[in-house]
């Protein structure tokens, strides 16, 4: 039988494992970027250094860290920006997403695509953030939307979509008792 050998097993575990920590190893690194950014390349910052910690945690070799580091402070590739989405999801809940990203306009098309494939889009600036209140740099719904099964299954579907590009940092709904 062709495939059932153990160097094939051996394979296809390394490609799984493999795939897992390149998805860690991109957020740490987009997590560095943020902090260096935010710290004006202060490799002294606190944030930075729990960054930095973070991803020596998770055995990122030092070289990501140091050319994250860079990209952050704006030495060498191109800059990072923060992004706010507002969306309407099923049953008209409001939808607030939170991302860092190198190129804008990618990131929002593939929030658009995602969203379009559940039947929701993209709302008008101010459009959804009128429900929530910023608290400590986090969004907290102020109404409360009542979702039927169907519905509720619908956004958790989009959510875990969206959670799955790694430019999404935070997703906040105002939908009664799911995830915040």
């Amino acid at each position: 039988m062709s495939g059932h050998n153990k160097f094939s097993k051996i394979k296809r575990q390394k490609e799984a494992t493999d795939a897992k920590k390149s998805k860690l190893f991109s957020q740490l690194v987009k997590q560095i970027i943020t902090e260096s950014r935010l710290a004006k390349g202060d490799r002294n910052s606190a944030g930075v250094k729990v960054a930095i910690e973070k991803a020596k945690a998770a055995n990122m070799p030092s070289d990501n860290i140091e050319r994250a580091l860079k990209k952050g402070a704006g030495i060498g590739a191109g800059s990072m920006e923060e992004i706010i989405c507002e969306a309407y999801g099923p049953g008209g809940v409001g939808i607030i997403i939170e991302g860092v990203t190198d190129n804008k306009n990618r990131t929002i098309n593939e929030i658009k695509f995602i969203l379009s494939e559940s039947g929701s889009g993209l709302a008008g600036h101010g459009a959804v953030t009128w429900a929530f209140t910023k608290q400590d740099s986090e969004w907290e719904a102020t109404t409360r939307i009542q979702l039927s099964d169907e519905d509720r299954e619908k956004l958790d579907e989009i959510i875990t979509t969206l959670e799955n590009n790694p430019d999404i940092e935070n997703i906040y709904t105002n939908a009664q008792s799911l995830y915040n």
